[in-house]
């Protein structure tokens, strides 16, 4: 018995004296800032939280469809927060469209980056450690711009006293002892720190990643650091592309400058329509001399042709693309959006609202005489992009090329109302962005290959176009060599619209800026449908209420008898124009004032 006592008590004696965290907690594996100064590749993944984060979404299948809010769409699935929202709930504590938290969240990693970079040693090699602190720290101003813009679209508003807010500028990381009791910035001044941080960006960053071939020099701002080829090639080679870049972040620059130019901004923001121009167009320059020669005529399609997304080479782009995420292969798209005979949930059903803003193919809007329109055969003689983008009674489609019967007399589950959660509520199904040759049968499903554009060149162009029409009316150029009025030709003739390679309604209505702004406005409807745009786009414009709660209508066809009829009523108040920030914030933090109305 002695002898075991003495056996346990050694046993506990070294239990104790090898454990001393028992009485002081041992040193866990958590890293300082100062920490990450010789560990190059955590410092990094700071930055990477900025990707993330990406507000544009991480990959090929993460589309919001918040045109279901709007006037182009509505959802089948009765527990869409969008649905909900544009029917009545949409509070400051109940937000579908908040992105506040994680934004600011991943801005705090932005600022830790940046304090940090400086000091960090990213290659042995002197010449190459100072080109990636460059881009490094490049990527991260154009990251923080690009989180900016998409917060001041989101929360950016008038408070009680009348001024037009952003939200709070923080350049600084933030630390337990930090005051985070602060006020927004207004939205100028918002918006000149975007703008500082793009300039910073552009200074650091090429236009474009990419390994130089043999012989060449690397431009002069990295030759002047030092750098050969080899060095240019290891940090802003082909590995890096697909990465911030100083011409996405003009395009960001572009973006936030429409924005801040439009009605519901305009009058507090201090952008102008022609500096809105002037920064689109800085960003067609990519496309050489002459951008409208350039327009990609395949621009208006650019998630057709999988084999030609998945033969895509790592970071390259399409002309089309000025940004894009990461192409993925899989049926997710095609199993929520098909019919449900190509074993889909039909999910975003687009409206006939939307169906009516495609032109007749002559280029008329179908209510002037001139369209020849025959609303008991109103998918005869369209827009071609009606067919691209839109499923309705009689179109084909998957890898079979099966009839679509969306009339309620139809004999499926693809008729309008036939079952609830997977049929249409319009009497239309989504096309756009899906792969036909897809197999969505969960017993032999066949995958495609996706792609999703970040920015988009038409979207460039649609802005430009937009701006330049205001600041100098549709025919007229500023500084540059194409008017509004030549974009919008070229879009429209390259979707097909036209009477033997003419527009005649085009013509018809060049010298009025008023129609000329309602027809930039409607292209922009039709090119980038389902891209995320018209939530947005309605509230920058500032369109009549009535216009935010116009009735979705959708078409209910029996037989060969065809009625528009009432799908989904909206309820959007006054002061919706412009979204919340989040409740739980203002809770916490009394210097956060609130927009008006929330």
């Amino acid at each position: 018995m002695k002898l075991k006592n003495i056996i346990l008590s050694a046993a506990l004696l070294m239990a104790f004296s090898a454990c001393d965290d028992l009485f002081e907690p041992a040193i866990e594996n958590h890293k300082q800032s100062s920490d990450l100064e010789n560990m190059p590749s955590w410092a990094v993944g700071l930055l990477g939280h900025a990707y993330i984060s990406n507000p544009l979404g991480e990959n090929a299948n993460s589309w919001k469809f918040t045109d279901v809010a709007t006037d182009d769409a509505v959802s089948n699935d009765i527990g869409n927060n969008y649905l909900k929202m544009a029917t009545g709930s949409w509070r400051s504590d109940n937000n579908p469209m908040d992105n506040w938290q994680y934004l600011r969240a991943s801005w705090q990693y932005l600022n830790q980056f940046l304090a940090i970079s400086e000091n960090v040693e990213w290659a042995k090699d002197k010449v190459a450690s100072d080109l990636f602190k460059v881009r490094f720290q490049g990527d991260a101003y154009g990251m923080r711009a690009l989180y900016m813009y998409h917060l001041l679209m989101s929360c950016g508003g008038y408070g009680e006293d009348g001024q037009l807010l952003g939200i709070p500028i923080l350049l600084e990381p933030e630390t337990t002892t930090s005051d985070y009791n602060k006020p927004r910035n207004t939205f100028s001044e918002c918006i000149e720190q975007l703008n500082r941080d793009v300039e910073k960006a552009i200074e650091m960053l090429p236009d474009e990643y990419g390994d130089l071939a043999e012989g060449s020099v690397p431009p002069a701002k990295y030759a002047q650091m030092g750098a050969d080829l080899a060095q240019y090639n290891r940090v802003f080679g082909d590995h890096a592309k697909n990465r911030m870049s100083a011409r996405v972040a003009r395009a960001v620059r572009a973006q936030a400058a429409l924005l801040a130019a439009s009605p519901a901004y305009s009058a507090g923001s201090g952008v102008t329509w022609e500096q809105a121009a002037n920064s689109m167009a800085e960003v067609l320059a990519n496309l050489g001399s002459d951008p409208i020669a350039n327009i990609d005529p395949t621009g208006n399609k650019w998630y057709e042709e999988a084999n030609a997304i998945k033969e895509m080479k790592a970071g390259y782009n399409r002309p089309e693309f000025l940004w894009r995420s990461n192409k993925n292969e899989s049926a997710d798209l095609e199993k929520d959006q098909y019919p449900p005979s190509l074993f889909g949930k039909g999910r975003v059903n687009p409206s006939q609202n939307l169906v009516d803003a495609f032109p007749a193919a002559n280029g008329y809007p179908i209510n002037d005489p001139l369209s020849e329109y025959d609303d008991k055969k109103p998918y005869a003689n369209r827009d071609p992009r009606l067919t691209m983008y839109i499923i309705y009674n009689g179109s084909k489609a998957g890898n079979a090329s099966s009839v679509i019967t969306t009339a309620v007399d139809g004999t499926n589950n693809d008729a309008m109302n036939k079952f609830d959660g997977a049929s249409t509520r319009t009497g239309y199904y989504l096309r756009k962005f899906l792969d036909m040759n897809v197999n969505a049968n969960p017993s032999n499903t066949t995958n495609g290959y996706h792609v999703k554009p970040w920015i988009r060149y038409t979207e460039i162009f649609l802005g430009y176009a937009e701006a330049a029409n205001e600041a100098w009316g549709p025919q007229g150029k500023g500084t540059h060599s194409y008017s509004a009025y030549d974009v919008i030709k070229a879009i429209r003739k390259r979707a097909g619209v036209g009477v033997d390679g003419a527009d005649p309604y085009l013509e018809s209505i060049k010298g009025d800026q008023d129609k000329m702004r309602e027809l930039i406005r409607n292209e922009r409807r039709l090119e980038l449908c389902f891209e995320g745009f018209r939530f947005w786009d309605l509230r920058r414009w500032k369109v009549d209420l009535s216009k935010l709660n116009e009735t979705v209508k959708g078409m209910k066809i029996t037989g060969t008898n065809y009625e528009v009829v009432d799908v989904e009523r909206r309820d959007y108040k006054d002061y919706m124009y412009y979204g919340p920030v989040p409740y739980s914030e203002v809770l916490k933090f009394d210097a956060l004032i609130q927009n008006k109305g929330w």
